[in-house]
């Protein structure tokens, strides 16, 4: 089995957490966390994920700076990002995720089963 590299930003220690042990039960993934914004470009050019899971609202750089410094790198431009957001709720996106423009965004809390399925379609591409 491939295993792929997944890096997750989220300032909340326990959002990443919880997204590595129940990523990594699947068996297929090796999960990074980075806490701190301003270290995610840093920490994504260290391990050279498959994908990066990254939250939106963040102290110090919010995810759209992040993703703009990562999508300005071209060792990281390619690097599919998933977006994670408080902002929409479940309700509204029926635990699915939306894509705006060249993003994906999935609301938190994550349902892991379609974030699961989000993440192997976008390696795929």
């Amino acid at each position: 089995m491939n295993t792929q590299r997944i890096l997750v930003v989220d300032d909340e220690p326990g959002v990443t957490r919880s997204l590595k042990i129940n990523l990594e039960s699947a068996g297929s993934f090796d999960v990074t966390i980075e806490n701190r914004s301003v270290d995610a470009v840093k920490a994504a050019r260290r391990i050279k994920p498959d994908l990066i899971l990254l939250d939106v609202m963040m102290p110090g750089m919010d995810g759209g700076d992040v993703a703009a410094r990562m999508e300005a790198d071209p060792m990281l431009r390619d690097i599919p990002i998933i977006f994670l957001t408080a902002v929409l709720s479940n309700e509204e996106t029926e635990g699915r995720e939306v894509t705006k423009g060249d993003h994906t965004f999935i609301a938190k809390p994550v349902d892991i089963g379609e974030l699961r399925k989000s993440i192997a379609d976008h390696i795929r591409r």
